[in-house]
């Protein structure tokens, strides 16, 4: 998750939040790489990554305009940027950079053929203004793509118990952090208030069950992000979430249920500028 223009940006960017990071992006890699795809991502595009965070996002669409095109990604968190340079330079990617700064007050970058975002509309107090400031920088007929969180409707029939606390642990945390937790449902009206045409939309998620699902990891290292968030406000303490058995614990009551999880799901909308 990224940070931008902000009320609170609840997991930080710490070491461990960039190992955290690093495997929710290999889960919503293959996902965003097929929208990227069918929204029209292509060769030579020179693309706007918004709420880069730590790049993922800006190498998944470096990759597919290739070396003829050019990917700016921009975050206002300075690790975020720094590492996210770092990261560059050691995969030798020269057709990307990194510009520190607030996406509302950017200016002079484009013209751009696209502008992408994953996971950074949600922290966005107003993402309609955003939005609108944004296509200033992005040429008539050019994509804009956004992958948003719509939180999971829990059953407390099916899903497994610990499970659904953790989720209600950090719907309450984010809640209180002011995100947008239902971002992806409000892509449509927002792509439409700001005079884009209606965007094609797609629900994604990751889903699984048995010993080697990824998602057990995914959903207890956000946990431990959130952690001093959740016991500054009351919602668990340490004791209680027990964060360095939590992937265990998840994984084995999955298991012994024989059931399955969804890490939070994505909406995916795209359209083209008028």
């Amino acid at each position: 998750m990224n940070s931008q223009n902000k009320a609170s940006y609840l997991l930080g960017h710490s070491a461990e939040e960039f190992e955290r990071l690093a495997k929710q992006a290999l889960l919503y890699e293959p996902l965003t790489e097929q929208v990227f795809r069918e929204a029209g991502l292509t060769s030579g595009m020179r693309v706007l990554d918004i709420g880069s965070g730590f790049g993922d996002v800006a190498f998944l669409a470096a990759q597919q305009v290739g070396a003829s095109g050019a990917v700016v990604g921009t975050d206002k968190a300075p690790a975020a940027i720094r590492a996210a340079r770092a990261r560059a330079a050691k995969l030798g990617m020269t057709n990307v950079r990194f510009v520190e700064g607030d996406i509302a007050r950017l200016r002079n970058e484009g013209p751009f053929d696209a502008i992408v975002g994953r996971l950074v509309l949600m922290y966005i107090s107003d993402p309609l203004a955003v939005l609108r400031h944004l296509l200033g920088q992005l040429r008539p007929g050019g994509i804009v793509v956004f992958l948003e969180p719509d939180l999971p409707m829990l059953d407390p029939l099916t899903d497994p118990p610990l499970y659904r606390q953790c989720l209600q642990w950090l719907a309450a945390a984010f809640e209180h952090a002011g995100t947008r937790m239902r971002m992806g449902r409000e892509l449509h009206a927002t792509c439409l208030a700001a005079g884009l045409p209606a965007p094609t939309m797609r629900l994604l998620a990751n889903m699984g069950g048995g010993p080697d699902f990824a998602g057990y990891a995914v959903i207890a290292d956000t946990v431990r992000s959130a952690l001093p968030m959740m016991e500054q406000l009351g919602i668990a303490t340490a004791s209680e979430v027990n964060v360095e058995t939590l992937e265990a614990r998840l994984r084995a009551e999955t298991c012994a249920r024989g059931g399955v999880i969804a890490v939070l799901p994505l909406v995916a909308a795209w359209c083209r500028k008028r």
